[in-house]
């Protein structure tokens, strides 16, 4: 059972159907929804540039972090 009803998962369904990322098909009564990897490779490109960002973020916080540590001991 999903925690959301089947009107929000059929709404979720349709845009990622809009926005290329499934392809569905009918299958008597149900729709078969598969997803489309190379559709993901132009997400997971647009997603790199914040990756480095906040990687570079993360490294800067976890630097401080520790020179924090060292000022308590």
């Amino acid at each position: 059972m999903l925690p959301i009803a089947r009107p929000g998962v059929s709404r979720h369904l349709r845009v990622l159907r809009e926005v290329g990322l499934v392809d569905v098909r009918q299958d008597a009564q149900r729709r078969i929804y598969s997803l489309r990897p190379e559709a993901l490779v132009e997400v997971d490109e647009w997603l790199e540039p914040y990756r480095a960002l906040w990687r570079n973020r993360l490294d800067a916080l976890h630097t401080e972090i520790a020179r924090g540590k060292k000022v308590r001991e």
